[in-house]
């Protein structure tokens, strides 16, 4: 006999790995006829307490009917998800739908009921919440839009686990029973709470592997030498207060101790907990490894050893049989092939990494994919930090190898709320989820300045990527819409990071600039002007100054109000150096003191020790009470969404106190350019304190375009719109595309051109004719049907017959500018709004301007004031301004379009003429193609790269 599960093939895309409330990991997956002994070794292990809660009635076991009720499922009308962890159950949800097989004829019922029930030593970890999330994403896509469950009243986790959800409830009470009901699709509320969950939760899974309790070093060689041995000497001489231990398989039965550490041939001999393994075995070694660290409860692992992906194709397969196998048990990996973790907390200490010497503490956040860039960060910043502790040194430090599993994402989630990092410096070789980094970006970046060198290159060996279809430029604006400060180089990373970290942000552009050389000022004074800084022209103070007279020159300077930054440039007295370097370090500190709300730069040359002298002048004041007001804190994660803080100087208290550090630059183009990336991110904190919205339309039907959509996506996998329809899609956001009638002779031509009254306009609509005047393929304001035969002789004598030609006659439209809009859906930054004027200036000169979708009212206005053509809308050399507000309007629709229908993967609305007083569609052109199983509006789930 045919079961119902017999119908239909098994989801596989519904498998997801999510990171549970407390930083465990859980695989959610569907339940399936071969999960029956899962499923009553499971349920034995509930409470009689949650099996009453579940089926309201004593129930202490399962029976064969149940059994089969609950494993058999159609995969349609009656799913059910389990979370799994060491591949038994820890909690299990389903859903059926109500009067699935009593359906009208309008067809089938989008209602279902459902309910949880999650094994008690796992309550409390977010589980149910996480399989809320999936069962609802799994309803969606099988037409259901709305969920009932029944709960009594005394089970109040539960009752919680739906009400906190986000959704728009209705509640009742009858016989005893709450009944919930609830619409499944998304809303502000319930994203906001799902994005909150998923920052707590991977948050707090790097936590783990930063700050752990004890650790165990895996490969840990009996003499000096080699990784393991150097990871173990490294964690010992750094002071690390936790619990250490040496593990390798070939230490001699009866040893004990390695130099003072215990040592033990398995990590299940250690007599205790294990939060990290520090893994530097063989890559054909390290399965076993993770099986032995799994079933001991190790929380996260970092993973050294190499021979992954980087290595070709089959370690690309052992790469990702690592990441199921430690994410079966709960674990997190850092890795393989990488460098190490470090975090230089007072009370933690752990220099897990290959980093022979402890950095110095700071409040810098380091990230960098590769090991070598990373010892050249870490070198940099020791050397510009001097003998600083406090600002400029490390906080944490994480180097994620091929980035198995966590990645700079995840990283950003901790620092986000992380007390400890004030700055986040990000070296990327690739991005893994490009949707999702920008995303987290925007937010990190309204609390704490994020600066990020990005490769431009394909990515290396051992990262799995989605290739973006963007250039690179696009992807660096795209970037600093979010907030990130985007430089070229490890220097420039370095720069910006300590000016950012010493200094307040500057309120504007303007810069001063004063010093004892005239020519290093004017060296200064140009790079400025070429970075966009508005300077004033250098004051010399001559070669004859002294530390007095610089002290009072910057006093003045930083008085001054229409002075936003100060740039101090300073050659050594020679022959009293030291004397010299030390005095003007103290009278540049106790200036910059007096009035903190401005940053202030020294460029120098590197003949002195000035350099040094300044990291050694570090302020007397005490350090501000981090309660009190003003005082830098991070925006709880609780609070949802997280709104931006105002612009608040970085690097040191909000109030401008301790410690003031004035960094020194070797060049004055350095100096410039971390300055000027400085602004540029003052500017967007200001422009994000009010960021705008995405607007309201109410003549927006999203569920008629949903069902168009779907109708036409049941033709094939992928196709571009015709004419008709695409006219239809588009009016359903109220975009309306000026109709063309096609004209296949000069007489059809006539006759459509009565209909539509003169003037008229001819146009080819052959691909290689198709917008494209310039080539002559359009005749406009064709006033009489004598005008008209004649054009349409001239198209055919030079283009070919009207078959090849494909005319088109189409009313005229209001004189106005000519421009394009476009919205894709790029495979790595996600969806992508696009504005220019249209010919040359965005396809030859390359003029368009970008942004992330969904777009807001600002972001639209300043769109269209982005691109350097702008002035032709505006009212250039005395010509009428157009209707930018009727062009705002129609970006905010097509961003809102693409945002509410991941289908569409492309528009392009060309020309879009706008004139004085209104504007006019003219072409369009649609593509769809089904949407991605999973992506960053879906529920929670961890991605293998």
């Amino acid at each position: 006999m045919q079961t119902a599960s017999d119908r239909h093939e098994y989801p596989a895309h519904w498998e997801a790995d999510v990171v549970l409330r407390d930083g465990g990991t859980a695989r959610i997956r569907p339940i399936t006829v071969d999960d029956a002994d899962r499923l009553v070794s499971f349920y034995e292990q509930v409470s009689d307490e949650s099996k009453y809660y579940r089926f309201f009635a004593p129930y202490p076991r399962l029976s064969a009917k149940d059994v089969h009720r609950f494993t058999h499922h159609d995969f349609v009308d009656r799913v059910g998800l389990a979370a799994t962890v060491g591949g038994e159950f820890i909690a299990t949800v389903r859903y059926d739908r109500i009067d699935a097989h009593g359906m009208a004829a309008s067809g089938p019922s989008d209602e279902a009921e459902v309910a949880f029930l999650v094994q008690d030593a796992h309550q409390g970890r977010g589980v149910a919440s996480a399989l809320l999330e999936h069962i609802a994403a799994v309803a969606r896509e099988r037409g259901i839009r709305r969920f009932a469950a029944e709960v009594l009243p005394a089970n109040t986790k539960m009752i919680k686990v739906f009400t906190d959800a986000g959704y728009t409830q209705k509640r009742s009470f009858e016989d005893g029973v709450v009944r919930l009901e609830f619409g499944l699709e998304p809303t502000d509320r319930s994203l906001a709470v799902q994005r909150a969950r998923e920052q707590r939760a991977e948050g707090r899974s790097v936590r783990r592997l930063l700050v752990p309790g004890s650790v165990a070093v895996i490969g840990a060689g009996r003499t000096a030498g080699g990784v393991g041995r150097a990871l173990l000497d490294n964690i010992r001489d750094a002071g690390y207060p936790g619990r250490l231990y040496a593990v390798n398989s070939g230490f001699p039965a009866d040893l004990t101790d390695l130099d003072g550490v215990p040592a033990h041939r398995s990590v299940r001999d250690v007599p205790g907990p294990v939060d990290l393994a520090v893994v530097a075995v063989p890559a054909e070694h390290v399965p076993d490894v993770v099986t032995e660290c799994g079933e001991h409860g190790v929380q996260g692992l970092v993973v050294v050893s190499a021979g992954y992906a980087e290595s070709g194709p089959d370690g690309r397969e052992r790469q990702r049989a690592l990441v199921r196998r430690a994410r079966t048990y709960g674990m997190r990996i850092i890795g393989p092939n990488a460098f190490g973790v470090i975090n230089t907390a007072a009370d933690v200490r752990l220099n897990a990494s290959l980093a022979p010497e402890m950095p110095r503490p700071g409040r810098i956040g380091l990230f960098a994919q590769s090991g070598a860039i990373g010892i050249a960060l870490l070198s940099r910043l020791h050397r510009r930090g001097g003998g600083v502790t406090g600002v400029t040194g490390v906080s944490t430090f994480v180097s994620s190898g091929n980035r198995a599993d966590v990645s700079g994402n995840d990283v950003l989630q901790y620092w986000y709320d992380d007390p400890d990092t004030d700055v986040v410096l990000m070296y990327l070789e690739s991005i893994g989820n490009a949707r999702k980094f920008t995303r987290l970006a925007r937010r990190t970046a309204a609390a704490k300045p994020l600066v990020v060198v990005q490769s431009a290159g394909s990515a290396p060996q051992g990262h799995a990527v989605r290739a973006t279809r963007l250039p690179h430029a696009t992807v660096t604006e795209l970037l600093r819409q979010a907030g990130v400060i985007r430089v070229d180089t490890i220097t420039e990373l370095v720069d910006t990071g300590l000016l950012l970290a010493r200094q307040p942000l500057p309120p504007g552009p303007r810069v001063a600039i004063l010093g004892n050389s005239e020519s290093l000022g004017l060296l200064t004074y140009d790079a400025c002007l070429s970075e966009g800084l508005r300077p004033a022209r250098p004051l010399d103070l001559t070669t004859a100054a002294s530390a007095a007279d610089f002290h009072a020159a910057l006093l003045r300077a930083l008085d001054d109000d229409s002075c936003d930054a100060v740039i101090v440039t300073a050659i050594p007295a020679i022959g009293e150096v030291s004397v010299a370097d030390a005095e003007l370090a103290e009278a540049l500190r106790s200036a910059a003191e007096r009035v903190p709300g401005k940053p202030v730069l020294v460029v120098h040359v590197e003949l002195g020790g000035l350099a040094e002298a300044l990291s050694a002048a570090t302020s007397t004041a005490p350090p501000p009470d981090p309660l009190a007001p003003g005082a830098r804190r991070v925006r709880p994660s609780q609070q949802l969404p997280p709104p931006a803080p105002a612009p608040q100087p970085s690097g040191s208290g909000d109030d401008g106190t301790a410690p003031r550090l004035i960094p020194a630059f070797p060049a004055a183009e350095r100096a410039v350019r971390a300055l000027a990336e400085a602004v540029k991110y003052g500017q967007w904190r200001r422009d994000t304190a009010e960021p705008g919205k995405v607007p309201e339309h109410d003549d927006i039907d999203e569920k008629g375009a949903a069902r168009l959509i779907d109708r036409l996506l049941s033709r094939g996998q992928g196709l571009t719109l015709g004419t008709g329809e695409t006219r239809e899609l588009l009016g359903r956001y109220g975009i309306t595309v000026r109709s063309s009638t096609p004209a296949f002779t000069p007489d059809d031509a006539a006759r459509a051109a009565r209909d539509l009254g003169y003037p008229v306009a001819l146009k080819a609509t052959a691909p290689h004719l198709r917008h494209r005047a310039d080539l002559g393929g359009v005749r406009l304001d064709l006033a009489d049907e004598e005008q008209l035969r004649r054009a349409y002789a001239e198209l055919s004598e030079l283009f070919g017959r009207p078959e090849e030609l494909r005319p088109v006659v189409q009313a005229m439209a209001p004189r106005g500018v000519d421009t394009v809009v476009r919205a894709v859906i790029d495979p790595a930054a996600g969806a992508v709004l696009s504005f220019g004027l249209a010919g040359a200036a965005s396809q030859l000169l390359g003029d368009t301007a970008h942004r992330l979708v969904p777009v807001t009212d600002r972001e639209a206005a300043s769109l269209i004031r982005s691109i350097r053509t702008a002035p032709l809308l505006f009212g250039w050399r005395g010509s009428t301004p157009v209707d930018t507000p009727a062009l705002e309007e129609l970006l905010l629709r097509v961003s809102r379009l693409v945002h509410d229908h991941p289908e569409i993967v492309a528009v392009t609305l060309e020309p879009v003429v706008v004139a004085p007083h209104a504007l006019t569609v003219l072409g369009a052109s649609v593509r769809l193609a089904p949407p991605p199983a999973r992506d960053d509006l879906g529920p929670r789930t961890l991605p293998t790269y």
